[in-house]
C-alpha cells in the first residue's frame, strides 16, 4: 500500500505538465472524480427519483441551443487541433509532447483543456435524458463512456497536453460536429425524421474513429519514440474496448433488427404470426 501512495505521489507531484498545472480543475484528480460520480448518481439514482411523479420537461429551445454551441465548439476544436499541430508540425507516427512554451505548443495545450471542458460539459447529454424522461437512452454503454471521457481528457491536461494523443481529440471533435447537428436538428420536432435517416451512419462513423484510434496507437508500442509507451497502450485498449461496444451496439440496433424486420414481413406472408411465442396460422383449416 505504500507503494502505491508513493507512486501516485510521484506521479500527481513530478510528471505533470508545467504549463497546465495551476489550471481549473487540473492540480488533482478529486474534482473530476467528485464531478464524475455525481453525474453516475444523479443519472441512475437521484434524477429518476425526482422525475418519478413529474411530467417530462419541455426542454427544445435549450437543446437547439445547446447542441448548436456544442457544434461550433467542435469545429473550433478541429480548426485549432490542425493548425497548432497536425496540419503541418506533427507525425503521424511518433509525436512527442512539446512542453515549451512556443506558441503553437501552449496552442495545442490549450485547445486540450478545451477539449477537456467539453468533456465535462457533454455530461449535461445525459441530464437531458433524465429530465426528458428518455430513459431508454440511458444506456450502459452511455453512461460508460460519457463517464470515462472526462477522466481520460483530464490526464491528457494534466499530464500530456499535447503530442500524439491529442489525434484522438481532433478526430473526435471532428465525429462531433455531425453528432450534434443531428441532435440539434432532432430537437426541433418530429417533422424533422425524414431528414433524419443518416442516424445509423453516426454510430459507423464512431465506430471508424476508435479503429483510427486504436491502430494510431498500437504501432507506437514497436517505435522508438519519446512518449510514454503505457499511456499509449491504455488509449489503444480504451479504443478497442469502445469499438467492441459500439459494433455491438450497431450490430444490436441496426442489423439484428433489420433481420427481424424482415423474418416478421416474411411470417406475415407465409400467413402465421408469433403471439406470446405460440405459432398462429392465418390458413383455413382443412377438413
Amino acid at each position: 500500500m505504500s507503494y502505491i501512495v508513493e507512486w501516485y505521489r510521484d506521479v500527481i507531484d513530478n510528471k505533470y505538465d508545467p504549463r497546465t498545472q495551476e489550471w481549473f480543475l487540473v492540480p488533482s484528480p478529486g474534482p473530476i472524480l467528485t464531478i464524475i460520480a455525481t453525474y453516475i448518481y444523479f443519472c441512475v439514482s437521484a434524477g429518476p427519483r425526482y422525475m418519478k411523479d413529474k411530467k417530462p420537461y419541455d426542454l427544445r429551445s435549450i437543446l437547439i441551443i445547446y447542441n448548436f454551441i456544442q457544434v461550433l465548439v467542435s469545429l473550433y476544436l478541429v480548426y485549432e487541433g490542425l493548425m497548432a499541430g497536425w496540419l503541418y508540425e506533427y507525425n503521424f507516427i511518433c509525436q512527442p509532447v512539446d512542453y515549451s512554451y512556443k506558441p503553437s505548443s501552449v496552442r495545442m495545450a490549450n485547445g486540450v483543456y478545451l477539449y477537456f471542458l467539453c468533456k465535462l460539459i457533454e455530461l449535461l447529454d445525459t441530464v437531458f435524458f433524465v429530465l426528458r424522461k428518455k430513459d431508454r437512452q440511458i444506456t450502459f454503454l452511455h453512461l460508460f463512456h460519457h463517464s470515462l471521457m472526462p477522466f481520460c481528457a483530464w490526464i491528457g491536461v494534466k499530464f500530456v497536453a499535447g503530442g500524439h494523443p491529442t489525434l484522438l481529440g481532433v478526430i473526435n471533435s471532428f465525429v462531433h460536429i455531425f453528432m450534434y447537428t443531428y441532435y440539434m436538428l432532432a430537437a426541433f420536432g418530429p417533422y424533422m425524421q425524414k431528414y433524419l435517416w443518416w442516424k445509423k451512419y453516426l454510430t459507423i462513423l464512431q465506430i471508424v474513429q476508435f479503429i483510427i484510434i486504436f491502430f494510431h496507437n498500437f504501432q507506437m508500442q514497436f517505435t522508438s519514440c519519446n512518449f510514454p509507451k503505457p499511456l499509449s497502450f491504455l488509449l489503444m485498449i480504451n479504443a478497442g474496448l469502445f469499438t467492441y461496444m459500439f459494433g455491438s451496439f450497431y450490430v444490436n440496433n441496426y442489423l439484428n433488427s433489420k433481420v427481424g424486420q424482415i423474418s416478421k414481413t416474411n411470417g406475415a406472408i407465409n400467413g402465421s404470426v408469433s403471439v406470446n411465442g405460440n405459432a398462429i396460422s392465418n390458413k383455413k383449416h382443412e377438413s
